[in-house]
């Protein structure tokens, strides 16, 4: 997707037709310039600006970039603390989700277990 790759990496070509576009439209130019600055705020944890750039994307960026904007200020304690710190509990949240899923798939809920087979052992007492 070249719209996601930093402007300096675009061919001159890219550069040239990313430009006619931004000139056409102004909603797009303001979410490819925040789409730009919140990646750089991912890639280079920058953590500590993020409700400055929640500010602005409230302010004028497009419908859907603003309710993003909203989503993000809603947990910002956390979304400041996953742009800033370098720890991450993306591999405990995925086995949290993958046992999630296997609970649903054999018909467990609410930390309840699935009936078993008269005779099979597995009751509780």
């Amino acid at each position: 997707m070249d719209h996601a790759r930093p402007r300096e990496t675009l061919t001159e070509s890219q550069d040239q037709r990313l430009l006619q576009v931004r000139l056409a439209c102004p909603d797009i130019t303001r979410a490819c310039d925040l789409a730009r600055a919140f990646a750089d705020l991912v890639r280079h944890r920058r953590g500590s600006l993020l409700l400055e750039w929640i500010r602005q994307a409230e302010q004028d960026a497009p419908k859907p970039m603003q309710g993003f904007a909203g989503y993000l200020r809603q947990d910002l304690d956390a979304v400041t603390a996953g742009l800033t710190l370098l720890w991450s509990s993306g591999v405990v949240e995925g086995h949290v989700n993958r046992v999630k899923t296997l609970k649903t798939s054999c018909g467990c809920r609410n930390g309840t277990t699935p009936a078993m087979p008269a005779g099979s052992g597995g009751g509780h007492r």
